[in-house]
């Protein structure tokens, strides 16, 4: 069953007279509880597509549907509103506030979705438990390893419940050590909660612990697995 669902999707930049085709149609289904690699060099989309299937960018044309809802007709507050319930975020360089300590940044997506202090405190602490800081949770970002940060982000990610967590590059500024260790929490998280993973990256050992890896280039999905990819017909006579 399919929790993401995109169909025919574009994404053209316009700067003055320059256009850049940053997504060339691509067709993609992610089932729910899958965890799913986007990878291939830099510039060929990866982020974009993230950013579009998660609504944080709009799309040129074509579908989305998360959930069986096209997000394409969703406006800004309706996307922010889905965001916030049913998606979280993990970034390459955190995102964390500097002035609020672990629990602090954990709780905050709660208090701004209007979750009562108490319930946000112990929601943030039990999932800072989780992640393996829970002796740590009331140190500020900069008292912190890089793993650490990243381990409050996902923390963060995961206080919503969300259906699916959108990951950029969430190992690309940790050691290679500390990568492992996180992606195998993200891999546990997955087995765990049944919550399906989409995450952008260019380790190959990252892939390999996924479920599936999808390969871009140019813009286009070009392959899955390794096996040659369904392109639409549209697709290849743009091509």
């Amino acid at each position: 069953m399919s929790i993401i669902s995109c169909q025919g999707l574009t994404k053209t930049y316009v700067t003055g007279d320059v256009r850049v085709e940053a997504l060339k149609g691509i067709t993609l289904e992610i089932g729910k509880g899958e965890m799913v690699a986007i990878m291939g060099p830099s510039g060929c989309g990866k982020t974009t597509l993230l950013n579009c299937l998660s609504g944080l960018d709009d799309v040129t044309s074509g579908k989305i549907f998360i959930e069986e809802n096209d997000i394409t007709t969703l406006d800004d507050d309706e996307k922010s509103e889905l965001r916030a319930v049913r998606m979280g975020f993990v970034f390459q360089f955190y995102n964390l506030l500097p002035v609020l300590s672990a629990t602090e940044n954990v709780e905050l997506p709660l208090l701004i979705s209007g979750t009562k202090s108490e319930e946000a405190n112990e929601r943030a602490l039990r999932l800072l438990d989780r992640v393996g800081l829970k002796e740590r949770s009331m140190q500020r970002p900069s008292s912190l390893s890089g793993g650490e940060r990243q381990r409050v982000a996902i923390a963060r990610a995961l206080v919503n419940d969300p259906a699916i967590v959108f990951a950029d590059e969430p190992t690309g500024d940790l050691d290679k050590r500390t990568a492992n260790d996180i992606v195998a929490l993200l891999r546990e998280l997955n087995e765990e909660n049944e919550q399906t993973f989409v995450i952008v990256t260019h380790d190959p050992e990252v892939g390999a612990r996924c479920d599936r890896i999808v390969h871009m280039r140019d813009g286009l999905v070009v392959s899955e697995n390794g096996s040659v990819a369904r392109i639409s017909q549209e697709i290849v006579d743009m091509g």
